[in-house]
Protein backbone atom coordinates (compact mmCIF):
# COMPACT_ATOMS: atom_id res chain seq x y z
CA UNK A 1 0.00 0.00 0.00
CA UNK A 2 1.23 3.07 -0.83
CA UNK A 3 1.40 6.51 1.65
CA UNK A 4 0.63 9.72 0.56
CA UNK A 5 0.18 12.95 2.01
CA UNK A 6 -2.55 14.43 -0.05
CA UNK A 7 -5.98 14.81 1.33
CA UNK A 8 -8.72 15.29 -0.93
CA UNK A 9 -10.31 18.00 0.81
CA UNK A 10 -7.05 20.12 0.07
CA UNK A 11 -8.18 19.20 -3.34
CA UNK A 12 -8.82 23.21 -5.56
CA UNK A 13 -12.16 22.99 -7.46
CA UNK A 14 -10.98 23.97 -9.92
CA UNK A 15 -8.55 20.39 -10.87
CA UNK A 16 -7.01 21.68 -14.40
CA UNK A 17 -9.87 19.63 -15.72
CA UNK A 18 -11.57 22.13 -18.30
CA UNK A 19 -8.21 23.79 -19.44
CA UNK A 20 -7.50 20.33 -20.77
CA UNK A 21 -7.76 21.04 -24.82
CA UNK A 22 -9.52 17.20 -25.72
CA UNK A 23 -11.42 17.48 -23.61
CA UNK A 24 -12.79 21.12 -24.10
CA UNK A 25 -13.08 20.36 -27.73
CA UNK A 26 -15.09 17.02 -27.37
CA UNK A 27 -17.53 19.11 -24.17
CA UNK A 28 -18.31 21.81 -26.68
CA UNK A 29 -17.44 21.31 -29.77
CA UNK A 30 -19.74 24.48 -31.23
CA UNK A 31 -18.69 26.52 -28.58
CA UNK A 32 -20.89 28.93 -28.63
CA UNK A 33 -21.03 33.13 -26.56
CA UNK A 34 -23.17 32.85 -23.62
CA UNK A 35 -25.77 34.81 -25.21
CA UNK A 36 -27.38 32.04 -27.04
CA UNK A 37 -27.49 30.56 -24.03
CA UNK A 38 -29.27 33.26 -22.52
CA UNK A 39 -31.48 33.49 -24.70
CA UNK A 40 -32.83 29.93 -24.23
CA UNK A 41 -33.47 30.58 -20.92
CA UNK A 42 -35.46 33.39 -21.30
CA UNK A 43 -37.33 31.83 -23.89
CA UNK A 44 -38.16 29.03 -21.35
CA UNK A 45 -39.40 29.98 -18.55
CA UNK A 46 -40.58 33.80 -20.24
CA UNK A 47 -44.04 32.54 -19.25
CA UNK A 48 -44.17 32.51 -15.77
CA UNK A 49 -41.84 35.83 -14.61
CA UNK A 50 -43.46 39.63 -15.29
CA UNK A 51 -40.74 40.45 -17.62
CA UNK A 52 -37.13 38.59 -18.67
CA UNK A 53 -34.64 39.43 -21.14
CA UNK A 54 -30.71 39.53 -22.10
CA UNK A 55 -29.64 42.69 -20.83
CA UNK A 56 -28.10 44.78 -23.80
CA UNK A 57 -25.92 46.86 -21.42
CA UNK A 58 -24.04 44.41 -19.58
CA UNK A 59 -21.44 42.91 -21.70
CA UNK A 60 -21.97 39.00 -22.92
CA UNK A 61 -19.18 37.32 -23.47
CA UNK A 62 -18.18 33.63 -24.70
CA UNK A 63 -17.75 32.49 -20.79
CA UNK A 64 -20.80 35.13 -19.05
CA UNK A 65 -24.25 36.50 -19.91
CA UNK A 66 -26.39 39.04 -17.98
CA UNK A 67 -29.89 38.94 -17.62
CA UNK A 68 -32.78 40.46 -16.62
CA UNK A 69 -35.89 39.16 -14.58
CA UNK A 70 -38.88 40.89 -13.00
CA UNK A 71 -40.29 38.42 -10.94
CA UNK A 72 -44.62 38.52 -10.85
CA UNK A 73 -44.20 40.01 -7.18
CA UNK A 74 -42.46 42.67 -9.46
CA UNK A 75 -39.13 41.97 -7.23
CA UNK A 76 -36.54 42.83 -10.26
CA UNK A 77 -33.16 41.15 -10.39
CA UNK A 78 -30.01 41.04 -12.62
CA UNK A 79 -28.65 37.45 -13.21
CA UNK A 80 -25.43 36.23 -14.35
CA UNK A 81 -25.29 33.40 -16.52
CA UNK A 82 -21.68 31.01 -16.43
CA UNK A 83 -20.96 27.36 -16.67
CA UNK A 84 -21.28 27.23 -13.20
CA UNK A 85 -24.71 28.18 -13.71
CA UNK A 86 -27.02 31.28 -12.44
CA UNK A 87 -27.07 33.28 -9.83
CA UNK A 88 -28.12 37.16 -8.25
CA UNK A 89 -25.89 40.08 -8.73
CA UNK A 90 -27.96 42.43 -8.35
CA UNK A 91 -31.58 43.25 -7.02
CA UNK A 92 -32.12 46.03 -10.45
CA UNK A 93 -32.43 45.31 -13.82
CA UNK A 94 -28.15 45.80 -15.71
CA UNK A 95 -26.45 46.24 -12.62
CA UNK A 96 -23.55 44.17 -11.01
CA UNK A 97 -22.88 44.05 -7.12
CA UNK A 98 -19.60 42.88 -6.31
CA UNK A 99 -20.60 42.77 -2.36
CA UNK A 100 -23.07 40.59 -3.41
CA UNK A 101 -22.68 37.04 -2.71
CA UNK A 102 -25.56 34.89 -4.06
CA UNK A 103 -25.51 31.20 -4.60
CA UNK A 104 -24.68 29.29 -7.21
CA UNK A 105 -28.32 27.58 -9.22
CA UNK A 106 -27.51 24.88 -11.55
CA UNK A 107 -30.64 25.72 -13.19
CA UNK A 108 -33.28 29.16 -14.59
CA UNK A 109 -35.77 26.88 -12.74
CA UNK A 110 -34.45 26.37 -8.95
CA UNK A 111 -33.20 30.22 -9.11
CA UNK A 112 -36.72 31.58 -9.88
CA UNK A 113 -38.43 28.67 -7.57
CA UNK A 114 -36.11 30.23 -4.66
CA UNK A 115 -36.99 33.65 -5.31
CA UNK A 116 -40.85 34.09 -6.38
CA UNK A 117 -43.43 31.73 -5.03
CA UNK A 118 -45.66 33.16 -7.55
CA UNK A 119 -43.39 31.53 -10.48
CA UNK A 120 -43.13 28.42 -8.54
CA UNK A 121 -47.35 28.01 -9.01
CA UNK A 122 -47.30 29.52 -12.49
CA UNK A 123 -45.37 26.96 -13.64
CA UNK A 124 -46.24 23.97 -11.72
CA UNK A 125 -49.60 24.50 -13.08
CA UNK A 126 -48.34 24.80 -16.45
CA UNK A 127 -46.44 21.36 -15.61
CA UNK A 128 -50.07 19.93 -14.24
CA UNK A 129 -51.87 21.18 -17.82
CA UNK A 130 -48.88 19.51 -19.81
CA UNK A 131 -49.32 16.03 -17.89
CA UNK A 132 -53.39 16.20 -17.95
CA UNK A 133 -52.70 16.88 -22.00
CA UNK A 134 -50.24 13.68 -22.10
CA UNK A 135 -52.60 11.82 -19.95
CA UNK A 136 -55.46 12.27 -22.52
CA UNK A 137 -53.27 11.53 -25.37
CA UNK A 138 -51.75 8.09 -24.16
CA UNK A 139 -55.86 7.23 -23.28
CA UNK A 140 -56.75 7.93 -26.96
Amino acid sequence: RMETDYNPMELPNNTGFEEDSDYRDFEGTDVKDMRLEAEAVVNDVLFAVSNMFVSKTLPCAEDVAYINVETRERNRYCLELTEAGLRVVAYDFDQTDDRLQTPYHETVYSLLDSLSPAYREVFGNALLQRLEALKKESQS
